[in-house]
């Protein structure tokens, strides 16, 4: 008999939610704090003038944007400064986008005005909140998890909450090729502790099936300086003390030099989660 990957009496739910504690035994202030996660967005679009989707997200769309019919009404969750907010609105009759940052949500206000859409519903509250959701045709979230404290309750609700679809998105590893030297050298590095296949197992436990297309995609970083180089590919170091001559050995692998300008290039993924709602049964 074929064993499942889903080991018996285990609980992926709670899984998700001890990955959510970091290496200091904490929850970051950001996941639990409105006010810290307010203050971040922020801080972010305050450099952030006008819309400009990120190059990965370009390639993500041709991937999502046939999922996606032009009689569609579809909520987006967590939209963050639009990545996919504009091309899914090009794209179907209306988009509503729920977001608990009041930030997020006058920017896109303001960038839907200047596209000149007038087919953008833009709300200001949490999508996991208690109260009870409007029906949609599509529902999409792409790397909104992470204050999903309770992510059954809310993946159940993007269930219930779409008619024909339900999208849920997040890009994945691999790292970085240097942290994952580095931490086969013996390092401490502060790896991914939730990844898209937690969603997965997670949906499984629920009773649903889903599918998954997984997306190759392209980093591309550049720095004006070396100094700048060092200081952000060594972020994810835990060690206090560390071999600084040895980390930037490895690090100098996986960059170019040109002119003055180190570019650091290496590929990563995204994973595209999707399931009709009708086609589920539900574990209670």
């Amino acid at each position: 008999m074929m064993k499942t990957g889903i080991k018996k009496g285990f609980d992926y739910i709670d899984l998700w939610k001890e990955s959510m504690i970091d290496h200091n035994g904490n929850i970051p202030k950001r996941l639990v704090d409105d006010e810290a996660e307010e203050a971040f967005w922020s801080s972010m679009l305050e450099r952030k003038k006008r819309h400009k989707s990120d190059p990965y997200a370009q390639v993500v769309q041709r991937e999502l944007l046939p999922l996606l019919n032009s009689d569609d009404h579809v909520l987006e969750i967590g939209p963050g400064w639009g990545n996919y907010t504009f091309s899914i609105a090009d794209n179907v009759h209306k988009l509503t986008c729920i977001d608990s940052s009041k930030s997020i949500v006058q920017f896109l206000e303001s960038q839907a005005a200047v596209k000149g859409l007038d087919n953008i519903e833009l709300i200001y509250d949490k999508f996991e909140s208690e109260k009870e959701s409007e029906k949609y045709d599509v529902v999409f979230g792409f790397n909104c998890y992470y204050r999903m404290y309770d992510i059954g309750k809310a993946l159940l609700k993007m269930n219930e909450a779409a008619n024909r679809l339900v999208i849920a998105g997040m890009t994945t590893g691999p790292e970085k090729p240097h942290y994952m030297e580095l931490h086969e050298m013996g390092y401490n590095i502060n790896l991914r502790r939730r990844d898209y296949i937690h969603i997965l197992n997670v949906l499984y436990q629920l009773g649903i099936l889903a599918n998954c297309k997984m997306v190759k995609l392209q980093s591309k970083k550049s720095y004006s300086s070396y100094e700048e180089l060092i200081r952000d590919n060594t972020t994810k170091i835990l060690d206090e003390h560390y071999n600084v001559k040895e980390v930037e050995t490895v690090i100098n692998k996986y960059v170019s030099e040109k002119d003055g300008t180190y570019e650091y290039e290496y590929l990563f993924h995204a994973a595209l989660i999707y399931w009709n709602p009708e086609n589920c049964k539900i574990n209670k």
